[in-house]
């Protein structure tokens, strides 16, 4: 890439004043400090306090002498200068800035008698840590803040001779080698550098065409493409959204008692969308805690709320409201300070901090700003009246989609046309009426019986529908009615009903009947068949065919509005089922608003529903017809022209048309994803300090919504809120705010996701018991950029890999290790397994198995039969997704927090119940197991295999861009090394060749030797390429090769 390598001398190019100077900005340089490392006396240097001695006072002290004033022993805090060295009631002063041994401190912690830290309740100080703080001490005692809680300081970037910084990050990094005797790393090579860069910026191997296009254009130009090109694409936003998701804690299930699922997906798919679309993190911020609260809120911006209902949840009857409201807080507590402010504001729920600032006051206080939060609905009704998964955990909202937005508009237009076209012919009804009063008088006089049709093509205008209505049209079987109607399939009873009907009444008439058509599917019929009519909200009047199946279909008593009517009419066939009206208990003039259609098992259609009357009108339509027009009232007038609207067939027709629009856009509406979000209630919850966290205490002191005291405080007219503290998150500390800790800790956790640890190592600690951060000015320096930007992560990724340290090789050099053991100062790249959903992308990519789909429900891969066998509440029975959708990428993957999908927990994936900064790295058998007999990798295998094959194949017949016309042993050899290249995108050695050749040799005789297990392998999916004219044994062996190709270390290793 054109770039110098660096002098490989150990201290090039500084004298020894160099050195020592170099040494003394490291060390005071900007508040911080150093790290403590190999190769160089450290005692020339004065103590600094943050770096040498806080860490000393954290660990062995300040459980006594620190922050909790009702645990301080003798009086003493060890806090800050004025406390640490003022006249204790002993008359003794712990510290004498200046004289060890004037000060109480130094005897104590040198004394053999009485030595402190008492050694029985705290680990005994190192000589080391002695003499730190004796020296400290004698060198004035200097306290200093905690860095982490000031602003960001800007600072000069250092100046260097070297021709080595290509970027101000690196004029940072290279400021503290020289010191320690550090020297970088070579550059990594072109297929290494392009292999990390698609890895750490899309989460997925680069495919051969990128690596060789950017091979073939080497040069900073052709890397900066790539970068512009990775931070554009989609995948970028999946592969972010992960390590986000883990420090929000996102799950499928809402994690206490029966671990059901919820409605969360949607929150994910907004966290990759935003990422994809660089929303400025400030908005993200606020949107995510405060979102509800905007002027206006829009879709995105409520579906980002969700984020305040991914804590765990339960679903158990008889909570204990109290102590799940007061868990529910804890928990938004704990997290929102551990995602933003890097803070341990939880370890202050019983008492005061012991290492931090944090009061048992700021941590109720901060609670109250989550007491609007409404989750009463769902702690006072937990099942949501079922005990079913997933469950409903209100509130919750439809969300639409592009498509589904444009499906509305249309409907909207239609339903909009429809009705101009029912009004038009309604108000045409009066010049028709005299001729249509006449034909109706004839039908009366000819005593003919007429059906009444309440429910057709849909339900009636305004009707509601209950269970799942399954309008269709064409599906093997035509509609009775030639349109419209309804099918069930089940395997127990289910019932559709429709009440609340406005438009059409069935008024029971002197010898009506209730019916309505049914076919029964001969392949599974039902073993009962069930009509109910509601009468005022009385639906206890039922007609049943077939068996006792339906239980409150069964006659109990000799009551009349029971009646079994006889066996199941013939299947096959449309059959209409009646019911006279008398027989169920209705006496005519009754008026009945809902009917009910209940089946036992079974597929079963339905269609046409309504009254067979014994006269062609009812009798109050009779009765006026009988008076002369002139003589009738204006109510008789009205209740004739009523019927007419009722009964015209162009009016019917019309409505009918409309109604099935206005059905169609209900149907759209209730088959809309449902998300989660946050609703404010008209009145906060009371918040109470609770002493020991007791939830049952109702005595402790009310508290209103506030911030850390330590950090500041808000000012508000009126009660704060999410709002206001969403915004102080991110306002400038000059205004209030705490913008530049949210800053840091975010710029950290970046950093950390591309160099393999952070500038402060404890990424999930800023506090007092974290680690020291070990270049201050770089991280401040990014933070304060970053905020500049207008909180551009984008811009803060791509100004990181652009860097010369990012671009360095993980091959250390010489004595780094030695130096630096755990790499705090960068000197090489990092090298470490991917993360289990990487791994799961990897294989699936070079598989040629991923498939590219965006955002969408949780994906359910194969998983041990049985693993929920002890998940109940209700018991659950577990559906892998089958098809395409199986091999979607893991940030897709079902969440389940107390059975964990088994892959997911052999890679180290968090569970989600917490908040996780920082994932574990195991090296552990099992993972090798997984990936060794996991459906998935064994079905990856499978399908690299056939991509190698087919490879050979080409090179056989010349199709390659390598050669035709060669022999079966050296397609062998190419293929393998075909392999090898698209799994670690590189070419292969040729000793690799060779060990994968006898592998691939030996496979092959074992499965000619034994074909059966060929057979078997083959025979485990059914879409396999023995359909595609590859034999079983060869198939096999290949298998046997890409199985170990992706289980190399190299392939799982992003280095």
């Amino acid at each position: 890439m054109g770039i110098p390598f660096f002098s490989s001398n150990p201290l090039p190019k500084w004298s020894v004043i160099g050195l020592l100077v170099g040494l003394l900005i490291g060390s005071i340089g900007g508040l911080f400090g150093s790290t403590h490392l190999a190769g160089f006396d450290e005692t020339i240097l004065p103590i600094d306090f943050t770096d040498q001695v806080r860490p000393i006072l954290s660990q062995h002290c300040f459980a006594c002498h620190g922050p909790d004033q009702k645990s301080r022993k003798a009086g003493l805090s060890l806090l800050d200068e004025v406390s640490a060295t003022r006249t204790l009631e002993s008359g003794y002063r712990a510290i004498v800035a200046g004289d060890r041994e004037e000060s109480e401190l130094w005897l104590r912690i040198t004394s053999p008698e009485d030595p402190m830290p008492p050694s029985k309740e705290h680990d005994e100080l190192s000589s080391e840590q002695v003499e730190i703080l004796g020296r400290w001490i004698d060198e004035g005692a200097n306290f200093a803040p905690h860095w982490a809680y000031i602003a960001p300081l800007p600072t000069a970037v250092p100046d260097s001779q070297e021709p080595w910084p290509t970027s101000t990050i690196d004029h940072y990094i290279l400021n503290r080698w020289g010191p320690a005797g550090l020297v970088p790393a070579a550059d990594a090579d072109p297929t290494t550098l392009i292999r990390r860069l698609h890895l750490d910026l899309s989460g997925l191997p680069p495919a051969a065409e990128d690596v060789d296009r950017f091979i073939s254009n080497q040069g900073d130009d052709a890397y900066l493409e790539e970068v512009d090109r990775l931070l554009a694409s989609r995948h970028f936003g999946e592969r972010f959204a992960s390590f986000w998701l883990d420090l929000v804690r996102y799950a499928d299930t809402v994690g206490y008692h029966g671990d059901q699922e919820h409605h969360s997906w949607l929150y994910r798919d907004w966290v990759i969308g935003a990422f994809n679309s660089n929303l400025p993190f400030d908005q993200f911020t606020i949107e995510q805690i405060a979102g509800d609260l905007l002027d206006q809120p829009d879709q995105d911006q409520l579906v980002a709320t969700g984020y305040n209902r991914l804590l765990q949840t339960t679903h158990e009857g008889g909570l204990q409201l109290k102590e799940y409201r007061s868990i529910y807080m804890t928990d938004r507590i704990r997290n929102l300070s551990e995602t933003w402010l890097g803070g341990t504001l939880g370890c202050a729920q019983c008492h005061d901090h012991k290492y931090d600032p944090y009061t048992i006051r700021d941590f109720y206080s901060f609670g109250a700003f989550f007491a609007d939060i409404d989750d009463e609905e769902h702690l006072r009704n937990p099942y949501g009246g079922l005990n079913t998964t997933p469950t409903r955990r209100k509130p919750e909202m439809r969300v639409m989609t592009d498509e589904s937005r444009q499906q509305q508009s249309q409907l909207e237009q239609r339903i909009e046309q429809a009705e101009r076209e029912v009004k038009e012919a309604i108000e045409g009804l009066p010049a028709e009426q005299p001729q249509w009063e006449q034909q109706l008088i004839s039908q009366i006089e000819s005593g003919e019986k007429h059906p009444y049709l309440w429910i057709d093509d849909v339900k009636d205008t305004g009707g509601k529908s209950s269970g799942r209505w399954n309008f269709v049209e064409e599906d093997g079987v035509a509609a009775h009615s030639g349109k419209l109607y309804r099918k069930q399939s089940s395997d127990g009873l289910v019932q559709h009903y429709t009440v609340g009907t406005t438009d059409k009444k069935i008024i029971v008439g002197e010898g009506d009947l209730l019916f309505a058509w049914v076919y029964q599917l001969s392949a599974s019929p039902p073993t009962a068949l069930m009509l109910q009519c509601n009468i005022d909200g009385d639906w206890e009047h039922r007609a049943v065919w077939g068996s006792d199946d339906i239980v409150y279909g069964r006659k109990t008593t000799s009551d009349a509005a029971y009646q079994r009517i006889g066996p199941l009419p013939a299947v096959g066939q449309w059959v209409r089922i009646e019911v006279p009206f008398e027989s169920l208990g209705l006496k005519p003039g009754s008026v009945v608003s809902g009917v009910a259609f209940t089946q036992y098992g079974g597929t079963v259609y339905w269609d046409l529903c309504g009254s067979e009357r014994a006269t062609a009108a009812p009798a109050p339509v009779i009765e006026v017809l009988s008076i002369a027009p002139a003589q009738r009232t204006a109510a008789q007038r009205q209740l004739l022209r009523q019927y007419h609207g009722d009964q015209s067939p162009t009016v019917l027709q019309l409505r009918g048309q409309l109604t099935r629009l206005k059905d169609q856009a209900t149907m759209l509406s209730e088959s809309l994803p449902l998300a989660l979000y946050t609703r404010s209630l008209a009145e906060p919850r009371i918040v109470r300090i609770q002493q020991r966290g007791n939830w049952l205490d109702e005595d402790g002191e009310i508290v209103e919504p506030a911030v850390p005291a330590f950090l500041g405080s808000l000012e508000t007219e009126q009660r704060a809120t999410r709002l206001d503290l969403a915004r102080w998150l991110v306002r400038p500390e000059s205004q209030g705010g705490v913008a530049g800790l949210t800053a840091r800790v975010l710029v950290n956790r970046v950093w950390a996701q591309l160099f393999g640890g952070g500038l402060c190592p404890s990424v999930e600690d800023f506090g007092g018991q974290g680690r020291p951060v070990t270049h201050p000015e770089l991280l401040d320096a990014l933070a304060i950029e970053f905020i500049a930007s207008g909180w551009d992560l984008k811009g803060l990724v791509r100004k990181m890999v652009r860097s010369r340290t990012y671009r360095q090789s993980s091959i250390p050099a010489a004595r780094a290790v030695e130096i630096d053991p755990e790499n705090l100062l960068f000197s090489h790249q990092a090298r470490y397994r991917m993360p289990a959903e990487m791994v799961r992308d990897a294989s699936l990519k070079i598989s040629g198995l991923l498939v590219d789909q965006l955002g969408g429900p949780a994906v359910k891969p194969p998983q041990p039969p049985h693993y929920y066998r002890h998940l109940n509440f209700p018991p659950r029975r577990y559906r892998p997704d089958t098809g395409s959708r199986q091999w979607r990428r893991g940030v897709y993957l079902h969440w389940q927090r107390q059975y964990l999908h088994p892959m997911l927990l052999a890679f180290d994936a968090p569970t989600r119940e917490n908040c996780t900064a920082r994932r574990d790295r195991s090296n552990s058998p099992m993972a090798a197991l997984v990936l060794l007999n996991d459906p998935v990798f064994v079905e990856a295998a499978r399908s690299f295999a056939r991509r190698i094959i087919g490879w050979r194949q080409q090179f056989l017949e010349g199709d390659t861009e390598v050669r035709g016309d060669a022999g079966t042993e050296e397609a062998d050899h190419a293929a393998i090394a075909f392999a090898i290249e698209q799994a670690v995108s590189r070419e292969a050695q040729s000793r690799e060749i060779e060990i994968l050749y006898n592998l691939l040799e030996s496979s092959r005789k074992h499965f000619e030797q034994q074909p059966a297990l060929a057979d078997q392998f083959q025979g485990m999916n059914p879409s396999d390429a023995g359909e595609e004219g590859i034999e079983a044994v060869t198939l096999a062996a290949w298998s046997e090769v890409s199985r170990a190709i992706l289980n190399l270390h190299e392939t799982l290793t992003r280095e």
